[in-house]
């Protein structure tokens, strides 16, 4: 069977890379734990802008970035807490989070800093995280959004 996006290969090779070169347990101090999330977040703004750029969705992706603006709930069918970060490299994202299956993000406020794992979706003004919540069916990876250090799953 020819696989219709070899991006998604490429995607999971750095990532297995990534966490073969630089494994969580010979992050013991502050300084190696602080570059293994450099590496990570780099990387995955990497991964994010490639997509984009060649319409590649369905991508289980991590990052973070800054609040740019504070959106409406989508409030059809299951309710969404949406927002939109901005990437390090300027890209911008909508952030769909489940507020039906995980907490909302109280006090949330453009200039925070958030960090997610969740499922990239192609969009021409950037992209879309969502699954940032727990399958409560165990279909699905779990994702999760942290803010001022919880998270939200």
């Amino acid at each position: 069977m020819k696989n219709k996006n070899p991006y998604k290969i490429i995607v999971y090779l750095l990532i297995s890379f990534i966490f073969i070169k630089v494994p969580a347990e010979a992050a013991t101090d502050s300084a190696a734990i602080k570059h293994q999330q450099a590496v990570l977040i780099s990387t995955s703004n990497w991964i994010l802008k490639q997509a984009f750029l060649n319409k590649t969705s369905g991508l289980q992706v991590q990052g973070r970035g800054i609040v740019g603006r504070l959106l409406s709930d989508d409030v059809s069918g299951e309710r969404h807490q949406r927002f939109i970060l901005r990437l390090a490299n300027k890209q911008t994202l909508l952030i769909a989070h489940n507020i039906d299956i995980a907490p909302r993000l109280v006090g949330l406020k453009p200039g925070d800093t958030v960090t997610f794992y969740g499922l990239y979706e192609w969009n021409s003004k950037g992209g879309l995280i969502h699954w940032t919540h727990h399958d409560p069916d165990g279909n699905h990876v779990n994702g999760w959004l942290r803010y001022r250090g919880k998270i939200y799953q």
